[in-house]
């Protein structure tokens, strides 16, 4: 099985399915007709079911960390998870604008390395400052083409410091691109970062910002990571590693999305729906973000 082969076909296919739906049902997607809270719900179900799958196997890597660091009780893996993802919550809470800020670079450095996962890079001076810019198109798109809409969502977040300049969103998706074109070249087989990107931005320019982010999360960046899942799981049939991969992530997905619903649920007490599912969803995210990216860094410095 390749893995590039795979992941290049993919690329490509999204790219031109994204320029299919753009010029035949974009607008009935994103049709203002539709009410905002049932097309929140719909991208709500997608996160929360094929968006957070790809993380759904870290209880695995965790057992491996916990072999690593010799801890005979691999089942203290979940605990120190899960109190990590409490943690999360608890600065959001407190300190909400720090925290939003935080998650949005933390998340822009996590697209960008994770997106390139499968390019074999050459280690080069700076390369985790040209993954930040890279997937920093993500988060700066959006703001760039839905400003007001954007700036409402982290408004609801609970962050009301973010102030953006036009010129100075400009002058980031340049550097992203350049970022995602010198990446390209340090790869040896990454061609399709650039479809890939190209991809993402186009989601932003005809898509609201939770459409645009929720076709990119679930569609690109999750699937991008269960192939590689898959194929460390068998790299020889795929569609054998596929069916493991599906058995062994349900569990923890199946988990995390009925958490998700009941947190919906609970908030619907204090916020009307539309904000109780941005809330969940990106502050969701956020507390499964910082602890799956931490457990990556710690797994490859111990590799090291």
């Amino acid at each position: 099985m390749n893995l590039y082969k795979i992941n290049k076909e993919y690329s490509l296919f999204l790219f031109f399915f994204n320029i299919f739906i753009l010029f035949t049902i974009s607008e009935v997607l994103d049709s203002k007709e539709i009410e905002v809270p049932f097309k929140n719900i719909i991208c709500f179900f997608l996160i929360s079911i094929i968006g957070v799958s790809h993380g759904a196997l870290d209880h695995i890597k965790g057992y491996k960390l916990m072999e690593i660091y010799k801890i005979n009780n691999k089942y203290f893996f979940y605990p120190v998870y899960i109190f990590c993802c409490l943690l999360v919550i608890f600065f959001w809470i407190i300190f909400p604008s720090v925290t939003l800020i935080l998650f949005l670079l933390v998340a822009s450095y996590h697209f960008g390395k994770e997106d390139s996962c499968v390019g074999n890079i050459i280690k080069k001076r700076f390369i985790n400052l040209f993954y930040l810019f890279k997937g920093s198109v993500v988060v700066v798109a959006p703001l760039f083409f839905h400003t007001e809409e954007t700036l409402q969502i982290f408004k609801i977040l609970g962050d009301n410091l973010i102030l953006i300049h036009e010129n100075f969103l400009i002058s980031l998706l340049i550097i992203s691109f350049i970022a995602n074109f010198t990446i390209m070249q340090w790869s040896n087989n990454g061609s399709f970062f650039l479809a890939d990107w190209v991809t993402i931005f186009t989601l932003n320019v005809f898509f609201s910002p939770l459409v645009a982010f929720t076709i990119y999360f679930c569609f690109l960046h999750s699937v991008r990571h269960s192939f590689r899942l898959i194929y460390e799981i068998n790299n020889k049939n795929f569609k054998n590693g596929f069916k493991k991969f599906l058995k062994k992530a349900l569990p923890l997905t199946l988990v995390t999305a009925i958490l998700f619903v009941v947190s919906v649920f609970i908030l619907t007490n204090y916020y009307v729906l539309d904000d109780a599912i941005l809330k969940v969803i990106f502050i969701g995210l956020a507390s499964l973000t910082f602890p799956h990216i931490l457990l990556e860094y710690l797994i490859e410095k111990n590799e090291k």
